[in-house]
C-alpha cells in the first residue's frame, strides 16, 4: 500500500485516532461500490483437527495488534471533502471471530456469505475470520447451485477426517487484498500453535534479465475480447466453485514458471469457451496481480499489488499441434517478465489523476464510474491471479494442524465478469472461478474448470 505502516494512536479527549488518506487504489475502489456485487476477496484454509475458539481469539487479536495497518474504518466526513480517510484504532470494533453452528450446510452457506456480505468500512477491521468445524470432506460441498468445490487429477483428493476445520477470511478488497490478510493469519497461527510460522524463502531461479517487450506483442489498445455470456441466472451477485488439481509438470530448466502456464491456460480456456459460442476470434488480454512486498513482518498491510496486462493475438490462441507448446509458453514468459519489469502505478497513470484532491469526493466519484463505464470496452478480458506456492506453513500446532488447502478468490464484476485465482499447498493445485451471475451460471463454471483441466495438461510438455 502506498500509505505507511504505522501504529495506531490510543483514542482519548486529548488526541484523535490517526488519519491516512486513501490510497489510489482504495480511492478508485470505494467510489465504484456497488452493493449487488460487494468487493469481497475470500480466503478459505483447511485445517485437520479442531481449534480451541477462545484461544484462536485471543491469537487473532494479537496478531491484530501486532500489525497495526489493519485496524483501521472509514472515516465520516461530507460529501464536499476532498479525500476519503482511514481511521486507525487501537483495538477491533467488532468481533472479528465466529464459529458459525456446524451442520450439512455451513460449509456451502460460509462460501456464500464470503460472496454476498462485504464486512462493513465503518467498522474497523474491514475483515472476518468464521470457523466452520466438522466440515468433514471436501466432496461433499459441492451439491450447490452457488458454490461447490471438487478434488480432481489422477492422484486423487488428500484425505480428509470429520474433526477437518475451515477457516474463511471475508476482506473488503476496497481496504486490503488477499496476501495482506495472509500476512495476518500466518501471525495468527504462530502464536495460536507456537509453531514458527516464518515465510519460506523464494525459491532460486536462474532467469535472465527482463527483456523488452517482443515487437510482435499485440497491442493493448485493440478491444479485447470479453467472456461469452453462458447461462445468466436472474438473482444478482457472484458464483464460485473451488477445484483441487495436480500441479503441471514443468521440466527441470524450462524457461518459463507455473505461472506462465497458467497464463496459457487460461487464454487458451477462454479462447475454446467464446469458439464454442460462436465468437469470432479477437485478441484476449488477461490481468495479472503482481506483487513485490516482503512476506515477512514487515509486509505493508493494504491493497500492494499493480496490474500488468498480458495481451494474446488470435492467432496464438488456434488448436496447438503439441509440438509448438513450448515455443508458445516461451513466448509468453518472455512477454510477461518484460511486462512486470516496467515501472508503472498500481492502476496506470490515469487513475492518479482522477483522484488528486482537485474537487470534492463526490464529484471525483461521479466521474469515475462514468469513466469506468465509458472504458468498459477496452477492459481486459479476465483477471488470472496467482498467489503461488503459499509461503507460510500455517501451522495451528499439534492437535488443528497445518493448512493442506488454501484457496482464494477475487470479485468477478462486470464488464470481466470472470476471475481466476489459483494457489499451491502440499503440492497441489488450488483453483478458484468466480462469475458475475449476470454473465455465467453454476453449470457454465463447471464446464470452464473442465476446460482448464484439459488445457493444463496440454502446458505439460517436453522442451
Amino acid at each position: 500500500m502506498t500509505a505507511l505502516q504505522q501504529p495506531a494512536r490510543a483514542d482519548g479527549p486529548l488526541r484523535p485516532p490517526v488519519r491516512v488518506p486513501f490510497p489510489v487504489v482504495d480511492e478508485v475502489s470505494r467510489h465504484c461500490l456497488q452493493e449487488e456485487e460487494p468487493e469481497t476477496v475470500h480466503i478459505e484454509v483447511h485445517l485437520p483437527g479442531p481449534l480451541d475458539a477462545g484461544r484462536l481469539r485471543t491469537a487473532f487479536g494479537e496478531a491484530l495488534r501486532r500489525h497495526p495497518r489493519i485496524l483501521m474504518r472509514e472515516a465520516p466526513g461530507r460529501w464536499y471533502r476532498r479525500r476519503y480517510e482511514w481511521e486507525l484504532t487501537a483495538e477491533p470494533d467488532v468481533e472479528v471471530v465466529s464459529f458459525p453452528a456446524p451442520g450439512r450446510d455451513a460449509l456451502r452457506d460460509a462460501r456464500t456469505r464470503a460472496l454476498t456480505e462485504a464486512p462493513p468500512l465503518s467498522l474497523s477491521p474491514p475483515i472476518r475470520l468464521e470457523v466452520v468445524e466438522g466440515a468433514g470432506s471436501v466432496e461433499g460441498s459441492e451439491a450447490t447451485d452457488a458454490v461447490g468445490v471438487r478434488p480432481r487429477g489422477a492422484d486423487g483428493p488428500q484425505p480428509r477426517t470429520p474433526q477437518t476445520t475451515v477457516l474463511f477470511l471475508t476482506i473488503n478488497h476496497t481496504a486490503l487484498d488477499g496476501p495482506a490478510c495472509l500476512r495476518v493469519l500466518a501471525t495468527a497461527a504462530e502464536l495460536y500453535g507456537g509453531k514458527d510460522n516464518s515465510p519460506a524463502a523464494p525459491p532460486n531461479r536462474t532467469t535472465p534479465e527482463a527483456p523488452p517487450p517482443p515487437e510482435d506483442s499485440p497491442s493493448n489498445w485493440s478491444h479485447p475480447a470479453r467472456v461469452a455470456p453462458g447461462t445468466p441466472e436472474p438473482s444478482p451477485g457472484n458464483g464460485m466453485l473451488v477445484t483441487e488439481l495436480p500441479l503441471p509438470h514443468r521440466p527441470k530448466g524450462s524457461p518459463y514458471t507455473v505461472n506462465d502456464q497458467l497464463m496459457v491456460t487460461t487464454a487458451l480456456t477462454l479462447a475454446h469457451w467464446n469458439r464454442e459460442h460462436g465468437d469470432r476470434p479477437r485478441p484476449l488480454r488477461i490481468t495479472m496481480p503482481v506483487d513485490d512486498r516482503p512476506r515477512d513482518l514487515t509486509m505493508p498491510i493494504g491493497n500492494g499489488t499493480r496490474l500488468v496486462e498480458v495481451p494474446f493475438a488470435p492467432e496464438e490462441l488456434t488448436v496447438h499441434d503439441p509440438a509448438d507448446m513450448p515455443a508458445f509458453l516461451h513466448r509468453t514468459a518472455t512477454r510477461t517478465r518484460a511486462l512486470k519489469s516496467l515501472p508503472r502505478p498500481q492502476l496506470g497513470h490515469g487513475a492518479s489523476l482522477l483522484t488528486a484532491p482537485w474537487a470534492p469526493v463526490a464529484v471525483r466519484a461521479a466521474l469515475t464510474r462514468g469513466l469506468r463505464r465509458a472504458a468498459a470496452p477496452w477492459t481486459s478480458t479476465t483477471l488470472l491471479s496467482n498467489i503461488g506456492r503459499i509461503p507460510y506453513p500455517l501451522d495451528f500446532g499439534e492437535e488443528a494442524g497445518r493448512a493442506h488447502a488454501v484457496w482464494f478468490s477475487a470479485p468477478a464484476r462486470m464488464p470481466r465478469g470472470l476471475t481466476v485465482t489459483t494457489a499451491s499447498t502440499a503440492g497441489r493445485l488450488h483453483l478458484a472461478l468466480r462469475w458475475s451471475r449476470a454473465l455465467l451460471s453454476h453449470g457454465d463454471g463447471a464446464h470452464l474448470r473442465d476446460l482448464f483441466e484439459h488445457y493444463l495438461h496440454t502446458t505439460e510438455v517436453t522442451p
